[in-house]
């Protein structure tokens, strides 16, 4: 009992506080109402002892002054609009600095550990920040200090702000929610104002609640490196900005308060400015990395769980080894979208069908209408053949999933090719991914006698494997080692750090390991001519083949493949 008249007595003293201004008006108000209340009172039993012509003359007269006041109502109502408009369009300097932050208690967000889904090695993290701010007497024996602030560092929609519910959730205090970009304006001041005033809130959150937590998502665009202005002003409104942020953090104003500042980002550690990440400030940081098969594959199950789906056909573990890079939210993105897509079949289940065509919708865009005559759906048919072919045969660390000779963007037809796990590319991997790319120009080479345009964005990918096997990871002929792209771009003086001798063998060794390709892959698809005529007849039938299809072709022809 004593507790709780504390805790009231604290809460009251805290009320009058903070609307002291409201409690005087109200006490105004009553005062006058009181006093309008007497003198109604006793003008009524005036005008009652009144002679009749008084009366008379009294109300002509207040007839007149009625008019009077009509007119000028008229004139100055239009006035007082004009002027409150200008107030609310920023005419006035205190409406610009205004931030209405609602809070959010920890148990109305209902974000557990539960449903966060992979991130294990993140979660322990995360836990052991939530064991700190919820157990502070157990820090302070030892001498320790409360954690001021936690920053999320990882790709776009791998869950960081999942993960900050997740932790306010668990450690029960109010959550304040807030963006990078509302604390940065053109106006010098203004972005600092609203940084206080965020603080100021959650100080008197935590001083009633134990705590609080604010969230600043897109933290980059608020604690980018400072740097000098160039005459415009945005600069030193930047500038005033992170530096209220940084006085916040150092706790100077209430260092017993319990704020946690979590911050995320999409952008690289080195984007923030140093003084925002030393200890004391963001004292912890937590990489979140896109989510492994393992992960994929239970985000997959966790998404699947809420749609009616073909448990026979869909494997949760076939779509994370098609989905590799994908983040949570690109999984979740794919579910929905097959959803939509079974609901257009007129399909009470989701197949696989269509999420691996949710997949396609996603990454390359809708299917394009144009249709191809003859002669360019043969060559399409032959080029794509091509990259099905040289993928099935010497790139073992990918899976071919689905040739398609249907537009979409820009593109005529696609294999799709996805990573079979997780793995960093060994030399081998790379020269497949090459011979891959030149597979087409290889195809149509051999079957018309000359090649296309469509080759373009395939010796570009073939060229840019080439280039960072020579130039970046050692793997040329010639046994040039070293990151020389790097050097490339760097000077001393005038001079380059590399001789123009070295750049030419660089190159010529970038031209050789694409010849040596692209020898190879004539060599497969001239000697397997049967199998190329009769997959790009295939393709040309029915304009797609899917996972099936395909391992039916390549066991008819005797093919398999060798283990990656």
């Amino acid at each position: 009992m004593v507790f709780l008249d504390k805790m009231s007595l604290r809460k009251i003293k805290l009320f009058i506080k903070f609307h002291w201004i409201a409690i005087v008006v109200i006490f105004l108000a009553i005062i006058v109402a009181i006093s309008f209340a007497i003198f109604l009172r006793n003008a009524i039993i005036a005008w009652q002892d009144s002679e009749y012509y008084f009366k008379k003359t009294l109300l002509a007269q207040y007839a007149f002054f009625f008019y009077v006041l009509l007119v000028i109502q008229l004139i100055s109502f239009p006035l007082t609009g004009l002027l409150w408009f200008w107030i609310q369009s920023g005419g006035a300097n205190r409406s610009m600095t205004r931030l209405h932050k609602k809070a959010v208690k920890g148990d109305e967000i209902q974000v557990r550990w539960k449903d966060v889904i992979g991130m294990k090695e993140v979660k322990i993290e995360a836990k052991e920040i939530v064991n700190l701010i919820t157990d502070r007497r157990a820090l302070h024996r030892v001498g320790g200090k409360i954690i001021r602030g936690l920053i999320l560092l990882g790709p776009p929609g791998c869950g960081k702000t999942y993960l900050a519910k997740a932790i306010a959730t668990e450690c029960g205090l109010p959550f304040l929610s807030a963006a990078g970009s509302e604390f940065v304006e053109m106006f010098v001041g203004v972005g600092a104002s609203r940084i206080r005033k965020l603080f100021k809130q959650a100080r008197h959150l935590a001083h009633l609640e134990g705590g609080c937590v604010i969230f600043i998502d897109e933290i980059d665009a608020l604690g980018a490196r400072r740097s000098l202005d160039a005459g415009f002003g945005g600069r030193a409104e930047h500038n005033q900005t992170l530096n209220q942020l940084l006085v916040e953090m150092d706790g100077l104003k209430d260092s017993e308060s319990n704020i946690v500042v979590v911050g995320a980002t999409n952008v690289k550690e080195n984007v923030l400015d140093s003084a925002l990440l030393r200890p004391g400030r963001f004292d912890r940081k937590i990489y979140i990395t896109l989510p492994s098969l393992e992960e994929r594959d239970e985000i997959f199950g966790y998404y699947l769980s809420s749609v009616q789906y073909d448990k026979e056909q869909v494997k949760t573990m076939r779509l994370a080894r098609m989905t590799a890079g994908h983040s949570p939210a690109d999984i979740s993105n794919m579910v929905r979208e097959a959803a939509l897509i079974a609901t257009r079949k007129q399909r009470a289940t989701i197949k696989l069908d269509d999420l691996t065509e949710a997949l396609e919708r996603i990454e390359l865009g809708l299917r394009h209408p144009a249709k191809y005559d003859d002669k360019e759906k043969r060559w399409v048919a032959y080029h794509e053949a091509g990259h099905a072919i040289i993928l099935y045969l010497c790139a073992p660390h990918r899976e071919v999933s689905k040739a398609s000779i249907i537009r979409r963007k820009e593109t005529g037809g696609v294999i799709w090719g996805s990573a079979m796990g997780e793995f960093l590319p060994r030399r081998e991997d790379i020269l497949g991914n090459i011979k891959v790319s030149l597979g087409s120009y290889a195809a149509e080479k051999i079957t018309f006698g000359y090649t296309s345009s469509g080759v373009d964005s395939d010796f570009e990918h073939a060229l840019s494997y080439a280039h960072y096997m020579v130039w970046r990871w050692g793997m040329g002929p010639s046994g040039y080692l070293g990151n020389l792209h790097f050097l490339a771009s760097k000077q001393v003086g005038d001079k380059d750090l590399i001789s123009e001798e070295t750049k030419k063998i660089l190159d010529d060794d970038t031209q050789k390991i694409l010849r040596t390709c692209l020898e190879e892959t004539e060599n497969i698809l001239s000697k397997d001519q049967e199998l190329l005529d009769y997959f790009a007849n295939e393709l040309m039938k029915k304009e797609e083949l899917n996972y099936d299809e395909i391992e039916e072709i390549f066991k008819k022809f005797g093919k398999t493949r060798s283990s990656a």
